[in-house]
């Protein structure tokens, strides 16, 4: 279980550490914004279960694109919603919460799954349950000091996801203080965005990240 663990590890490692929230994401639109973000070096991509149609959306972008990018859904609040992405090929479980019903599902499919967190007892639990990282959520509320004070006691391996009012100024404080990577909303994607402006801020936000990982 452990050795499986660290694969599906791997996989996520590989990519990016950026993950793009397309809430409220239309399904006639899924494949050109998968499109603009995976050109601009976002691999991580999530359409969250209360956009319009989200499956629909999802298996387009997997259909144009799996081989190029890791696919999957947000806000994912049912096992039988794992279940069903599985079968369309998804590999990324997001979920708002730390449920124990929904990380033991994506473990047993071998998908990545990050679930919400905000405590330390929450972390632990959702690690135990086999979690592939967290997602700490929402960041407001989670300091890049508080962010350091619980890197130090969760084992090194596990990512660390911080969402919630992250962009291109506040990142690096939070990779200072051991956050792996963030998840991206309304900073990147809004429903009726131009493209060209999906592009200009997904190419600002990964500049961002890179220049800020090279200085440390």
């Amino acid at each position: 279980m452990e050795g499986e663990a660290n694969d599906v590890r791997t996989r996520l490692d590989r990519r990016l550490p950026l993950i793009a929230i397309l809430r409220g994401l239309e399904p006639d639109r899924a494949c050109e914004v998968a499109d603009v973000l995976i050109e601009a070096g976002i691999e991580l991509i999530e359409v969250p279960m209360n956009s319009p149609q989200p499956l629909r959306s999802i298996d387009a972008m997997i259909a144009a694109f799996g081989d190029k990018a890791m696919f999957g859904a947000g806000t994912v609040q049912s096992p039988d919603t794992v279940d069903v992405l599985a079968d369309l090929g998804a590999k990324l479980v997001v979920a708002p919460n730390c449920d124990r019903t929904i990380i033991e599902r994506a473990s047993h499919h071998g998908l990545v799954s990050l679930p919400g967190v905000l405590t330390p007892t929450e972390m632990f639990a959702a690690l135990d349950a086999g979690a592939t990282g967290l997602k700490i959520f929402p960041a407001e509320l989670f300091s890049p000091a508080a962010v350091k004070a619980v890197r130090a006691v969760l084992p090194r391996e596990v990512p660390i996801f911080v969402v919630g009012g992250v962009n291109a100024t506040n990142l690096s404080a939070y990779l200072k203080a051991g956050a792996t990577g963030f998840g991206l909303g309304s900073a990147l994607f809004k429903p009726g965005k131009p493209l060209d402006r999906i592009a200009t801020d997904a190419g600002k936000i990964v500049t961002a990240l890179t220049r800020a990982r090279e200085g440390f």
